[in-house]
């Protein structure tokens, strides 16, 4: 596995990560048990949750409860911001709720310090300035190593920059957004910010909700144990004519070269700027020895510019 620093911190994670939000939702503790030793035992190391997975705190849980010695062997990631209580009083990045939050996730995760703490949503209600500050307190503290955002915007990542600047507290190390083959939004305003403050890029949703992973037909109905089946809006917002088309000319590209789609999607994104880790849920020991697997391929610059001209069209 091949080991990548995060931005331009000191923090080390493995190219491939698994995303946790599946663990004590879609898969019981004893799947997920077998899902987290399979993926330690093939170097994954960056293990990404949030407080909000799985029915608020139930992902956070499974691995507090199954991770036991090997929680010195992996980079945990988890994040606060979402709402975490229906009346709206456990949400946001106020240093309240903040202190709270991280109190809360520590006992969840069985350990007393969170590799990576990220902010899951920019807080329109909170000012910048008070929530790095209270976020560098828990780095004085121990209880974080590092900390990222998820979901900013690219003018507010620079605004947390240069407040971080001015006031010499922990500044951002990462940004987690969306990023894949079919969802190339971020190039436009985030990724160039992202590359100006060398934050590492932790896409998530490498194979657009599965659309990427070759298992669906054109013009067929989405098999039914799938997440397009179980979810419809899911299915309306990735499964449309020009998606189609490109997925296709991806697969006629990578069959080519002997390689499958998901070998793609993942290679394509471990070769781009900024990107430290590429996040993949999982719910079978299969499928991370797959996702592991995926990102063998070397991509030439010739063989990028030719998928640059497939999803660009």
């Amino acid at each position: 596995m091949e080991i990548r620093n995060l931005g331009g911190s000191g923090l080390r994670v493995s190219a491939v990560g698994i995303g946790c939000n599946n663990f004590g939702q879609r898969t019981d503790l004893e799947t997920s048990r077998k899902v987290i030793h399979k993926a330690i035992d093939l170097g994954v190391t960056l293990f990404d949750t949030a407080d909000i997975y799985a029915g608020m705190g139930g992902s956070e849980t499974v691995l507090g409860t199954v991770l036991g010695d090997r929680r010195k062997d992996i980079v945990l990631a988890t994040k606060y911001a979402k709402p975490m209580a229906a009346d709206g009083t456990k949400q946001g990045a106020s240093r309240r709720y903040i202190m709270q939050a991280v109190e809360a996730s520590l006992t969840r995760l069985n350990t007393d310090y969170i590799d990576l703490y990220q902010q899951h949503d920019y807080d329109p209600l909170t000012p910048i300035d008070e929530t790095l500050r209270a976020l560098d307190d828990l780095v004085r503290q121990g209880k974080v190593r590092y900390i990222g955002n998820s979901n900013f915007p690219a003018w507010r990542i620079a605004e947390a920059e240069y407040v971080a600047r001015q006031m010499n507290v922990s500044r951002f190390v990462s940004c987690q957004d969306e990023y894949s083959l079919l969802v190339r939004d971020i190039e436009k305003d985030l990724l160039p910010a992202a590359q100006e403050y060398n934050l590492g890029l932790l896409p998530f949703f490498p194979l657009a909700s599965g659309l990427l992973t070759g298992k669906y037909q054109r013009g067929a109905a989405a098999p039914a144990d799938t997440r397009f089946a179980k979810a419809p809006a899911l299915k309306d917002r990735y499964v449309t004519p020009r998606n189609e088309d490109i997925v296709e000319k991806l697969q006629a590209f990578a069959k080519e070269r002997g390689h499958t789609l998901l070998e793609l999607a993942f290679s394509w994104l471990a070769a781009r700027p900024q990107v430290s880790s590429v996040i993949a849920g999982a719910t079978r020991v299969e499928q991370v020895e797959q996702n592991v697997k995926a990102i063998s391929w070397k991509l030439t610059a010739e063989e990028m510019a030719e998928i640059d001209g497939i999803t660009k069209e």
